[in-house]
């Protein structure tokens, strides 16, 4: 794929019949494509072509040159270039976990949206300064771990907010977080330098109402029951204005729920209408 970010490969999961309703799922900053395997296994079965996008810089996809183009703008214009190659513009449903969820709002409140369902996972237009200087206190570290099993547990503590997932479901996602290098030690798998753009100058809280309040489409947001990040007052504003959107509230949660529990997947699918 080629932007003026420079060319970069996209990698992504697809589960179902390509000839059926699609669905884009687009994880969070530090994360990959198999984070849905879940969802969209689910999603598949009850009748949806689902398509798991590795952002660039994590997962299977390629690394952008500049670090400083490591910003929702520049994913946003790469996966609608992404989206139009693979004959899917104005047409898919999408379902964005945090920074996934940004890179939705901006697709949805474009000119020729290609977004006509947009589920946002624990993401919203305001975004507080506390929250984002907890996030930046571990994204785009590289640390290195001794084994499968050490990475797992540093997954377990910064990402205990996920929720109560089951062992399986953890090893699950440090399975497919980590890469084995040559020197035996295991390595996150994404890009370090996606912390630049957050290292660029000071933090503040981030205001994208203008953004949110351009979306037409219909739109979910789930939001986890103890989010620092989508703040309950947000999460209400955002049902009186744009889109209007429908309000789901998963208990035992934080930023952000893991879509791997039957009712988180059924509060999606229903929204979806499948």
């Amino acid at each position: 794929m080629s932007d003026p970010a420079g060319p970069v490969e996209i990698a992504w999961l697809e589960w179902g019949d390509p000839k059926a309703r699609p669905v884009v799922c687009a994880h969070g900053l530090t994360r990959n494509a198999h984070d849905f395997d879940a969802l969209a296994a689910a999603l598949a079965d009850a009748g949806a072509f689902v398509l798991a996008v590795d952002v660039p810089g994590r997962g299977r996809s390629g690394r952008l040159s500049d670090p400083t183009d490591y910003a929702v703008p520049v994913y946003a214009r790469l996966l609608n270039a992404w989206l139009a190659a693979l004959g899917l513009g104005r047409r898919v449903a999408w379902v964005g976990t945090s920074m996934g969820g940004l890179i939705g709002m901006a697709l949805a409140a474009g000119e020729a949206a290609p977004i006509d369902r947009l589920v946002l996972n624990d993401i919203g237009p305001f975004i507080p300064k506390a929250a984002l200087e907890l996030i930046a206190a571990y994204a785009g570290t590289d640390p290195r771990f001794a084994s499968l099993d050490d990475l797992e547990a540093h997954l377990r503590l910064i990402h205990a907010p996920f929720g109560p997932l089951s062992d399986d479901q953890w090893r699950h996602l440090a399975t497919h977080s980590g890469v084995e290098g040559e020197d035996g030690l295991w390595r996150l798998r994404y890009d370090p330098a996606i912390r630049a753009p957050m290292r660029a100058g000071e933090i503040a809280d981030v205001d994208l109402w203008p953004l949110y309040d351009a979306i037409s489409c219909p739109t979910l947001v789930l939001r986890g029951a103890e989010s620092t990040l989508l703040l309950p007052e947000t999460a209400q504003a955002m049902t009186e204005r744009g889109p209007k959107a429908e309000l789901a509230t998963i208990e035992g949660t934080g930023h952000a729920p893991a879509l791997m529990a039957e009712d988180q997947i059924g509060a999606v699918r229903t929204f979806l209408g499948l």
